[in-house]
């Protein structure tokens, strides 16, 4: 039924077709042309209308990710160019236009339309992103696997939305006659002037290489926390010949992207989040080290950021006034463990101040109680 329906409707539209040849055909030339033109971008708007329309009609409205959603977010824009375009393209030949503007429409065209399908092309590539990145999310705890494959994917995405963009260029060019001749001629001096480009670009090139060892070998990726130039931060973006890392009081910190090759860092998630950490406490010898201990254990047992692996208090080292106290907890990763130092800082130094304050490290003299000696 629907194949009939498709049919009548075709058979009806060519009948209204023919019918408006006949009555507009005594029209002359120019807006003969401009009426061509008009319902050709008018159809072709109208047809990309239709079709997100039912689509939308087709899909029911959630807040999970949605390919169907991805498409019209994606390529609606290109496609409100295209296919107007596209239409105006296959009106050409109908048009009352000598040979001459008649071939140059049609380069117009013939370009638009190039611009068009790689806005298309480059659409496909972020919904492949989206869907991907719908499956690899990073708000698990546990993100080790979706962190490698964002790293790898974003610098894909963005090397592969390049070579779209230089081949669109070339194919236009290309479709240029004088272009064409230039090339030619330009062929003959490739050699020398790929030396001279090499030389000149030796650092971009260096930048783009060490961006596919960094994508490949990965020792950061996207969310990774690292200690760089002496700044606690995220790796935000890595892109073709930089890295942005954001530092924890909201700067960003950007670094070129061998430098991640040439020279030493931190990265405390590399092979998983979950980290040591630390809050050192002076204090007296007197310090009654059992209670100060069992508060300690304490306070972590009753902190949801301690992930249970290690908590400990030991002394570590005795100095001339004072020994030192290490509280060692674990967490599931740095922000945590960081909070949960602070926490225990705060905690367990309040306990000691109020508990035991002769505890609190002081400075002691020997007074002897023999008399001075006189001088003079």
């Amino acid at each position: 039924m629907l194949l009939a329906l498709s049919g009548t409707i075709f058979v009806a539209g060519c009948l209204m077709w023919n019918k408006f040849i006949e009555n507009v055909d005594h029209l002359p030339g120019i807006i003969w042309n401009l009426s061509l033109a008009g319902i050709a971008v008018l159809a072709g708007l109208l047809i990309k209308y239709l079709l997100a329309f039912f689509v939308r009609k087709s899909v029911k409205k959630s807040n999970e990710f949605s390919l169907i959603q991805s498409i019209l977010l994606r390529l609606g824009k290109a496609f409100n160019y295209f296919l107007p375009v596209l239409l105006l393209n296959m009106s050409i030949p109908l048009m009352r236009l000598n040979e001459k503007y008649s071939l140059l429409l049609s380069r117009i065209a013939e370009i638009a339309l190039t611009i068009g399908f790689a806005a298309i092309v480059i659409g496909v590539v972020h919904v492949m992103e989206d869907y991907i990145y719908s499956t690899y999310d990073l708000k698990k705890t546990n993100n080790l696997k979706e962190r490698k494959i964002r790293t790898q994917l974003e610098f894909i995405r963005k090397l592969l939305i390049g070579i779209i963009l230089v081949v669109t260029a070339c194919i236009i060019l290309l479709s240029f006659d004088s272009m064409r001749k230039l090339g030619a001629g330009l062929l003959t001096g490739v050699g020398v002037g790929g030396i001279i480009i090499g030389f000149a670009a030796q650092k971009s090139l260096g930048n783009l290489l060490a961006g596919f060892q960094l994508a490949f070998t990965q020792p950061i990726r996207i969310d990774d926390v690292l200690v760089v130039e002496g700044e606690w931060g995220r790796v935000e973006e890595i892109t073709l010949t930089y890295v942005v890392v954001s530092i924890w009081d909201q700067r960003r910190l950007i670094l070129p992207i061998n430098y991640f090759i040439e020279k030493p860092f931190q990265n405390w998630t590399r092979n998983s989040a979950e980290i040591l950490g630390t809050a050192f406490f002076y204090l007296d010898y007197n310090a009654p080290l059992d209670p100060i201990r069992a508060e300690f254990e304490r306070i972590v047992e009753a902190s949801s950021l301690w992930d249970k692996r290690v908590r400990t208090m030991v002394v570590t080292n005795i100095t001339e006034r004072t020994m030192e106290v290490r509280c060692l907890i674990s967490s599931v990763n740095s922000g945590n463990a960081f909070d949960l130092r602070c926490i225990i800082r705060e905690q367990l130094m309040k306990f000691i101040k109020d508990n035991y304050p002769e505890s609190l490290p002081k400075t002691r003299a020997d007074l002897n109680d023999k008399e001075m000696p006189r001088i003079g």
